[in-house]
């Protein structure tokens, strides 16, 4: 009888040991599963940042052919699509939001300026390239909303018992949200743009 209780109590054993080895392997697939997420949003975000900054240079020299046009706000747009690249390309996720904001404050203040040119305004380049810019901006403000979703559910989820457990041991680490600065949301001061 001994022995029958000795054989039951390696059973539940082995059994306990093989159930808690397929729950590490569920954590561990669940945390790849929310890595690879939090990755793929992020490539879906950088191809429409990369297609921005690849029509930046086109309104900029459309804006140049107007001799009048305030270079300075035309170089503002052209350094903080520089950083913005060189975020990106680093991997830093937040460089790349503060950046992306300098960005967008400027051409806020680009197209603000556009409206004292009727030449310009009228131009068909122009009109489309701002068009496309302006489809762009909602594009990745729809991205960046499910990316951070994604790198919510990352971060919460290393961070939760047992998955902590798993995630020290492999690794896994927490990502960054991508954040654009509040100047973003701002309205451009049209008045300080033509003050001397």
């Amino acid at each position: 009888m001994e022995e029958g209780a000795s054989n039951i109590s390696t059973f539940v054993f082995w059994g306990l040991i093989a159930a808690a080895v397929v729950y590490a392997v569920v954590i561990y697939n669940n945390l790849v599963s929310l890595k690879h997420a939090v990755s793929k949003a992020w490539s879906n975000i950088d191809v429409l940042l990369k297609q921005r900054h690849d029509e930046l240079p086109k309104l900029v020299e459309t804006c140049r052919q107007y001799k009048d046009f305030e270079q300075e706000t035309l170089e503002k747009v052209m350094q903080a699509r520089a950083d913005a690249q060189n975020a990106r390309q680093r991997g830093d996720v937040k460089g790349v939001g503060q950046a992306e904001s300098a960005m967008r404050l400027g051409l806020g203040n680009l197209f603000a300026v556009a409206e004292a040119y009727p030449e310009l305004k009228a131009d068909q380049a122009f009109q489309q390239l701002q068009g496309r810019i302006t489809g762009l901006e909602n594009s990745i403000a729809d991205r960046r909303e499910f990316y951070n979703e994604s790198v919510n559910l990352n971060n919460v989820r290393i961070e939760q018992f047992p998955d902590v457990i798993i995630a020290r041991m492999l690794g896994f680490k927490s990502a960054d949200l991508l954040e654009f600065s509040q100047s973003e949301t701002a309205d451009v001061n049209i008045r300080s743009l033509f003050s001397s």
